[in-house]
Parts: C-alpha cells; structure tokens; sequence
C-alpha cells in the first residue's frame, strides 16, 4: 500500500465546495483511498461524509493511504493547491 502527505491549503480547509471536489476526484478514480487527519481518524476518501467528519482546516497534514501511486499523487497534489479558487 502506498502514502502520501499533504498539507491541506484550501482556506475552508476539507469542509464544502472543497470536500466535495476532492471526493468525487476520489469517486472518478475509482480507486479505494483511505484520508486520516492529523489526530489519527480515518475514513473512506470518496465519502463527502467521512471526509466532512474529519474536520480537517487549512494548514494541517492529511495522510492518503491506497494502492495506486499515481492516483495519489494527483490527489495529494489537488489537497495542496486552493481548492476555494477552482
């Protein structure tokens, strides 16, 4: 299984508009994505809900844990860019 960090820029951090992008990237890739907040809560990536329920805010590291490096990679890469603008 592979991981990746990310440092989550977006200014609402994982809540909204943000948390919504980021999972049906998640659900697009059809790859099963795992998210774990700072504090070592985890849910499914895809799940608007599970994500929602971490809490993360901007600023604070997220590990993505799955088998598909490029997927996460991309992923990652989506959390550290802002979200709010796209």
């Amino acid at each position: 299984m592979a991981r990746r960090a990310a440092v989550v820029a977006a200014a609402s951090g994982l809540h909204a508009r943000p948390a919504v992008l980021f999972c049906e990237a998640v659900a697009r890739s059809g790859a099963a994505v795992r998210i774990t907040n700072q504090a070592g809560s985890t849910a499914d990536a895809a799940s608007i809900l599970g994500v929602l329920t971490l809490g993360v805010e901007r600023g604070q590291r997220v590990v993505l844990d799955g088998d598909d490096e490029g997927v996460l990679d991309a992923l990652a890469a989506m959390l550290e860019s802002d979200l709010d603008k796209l």
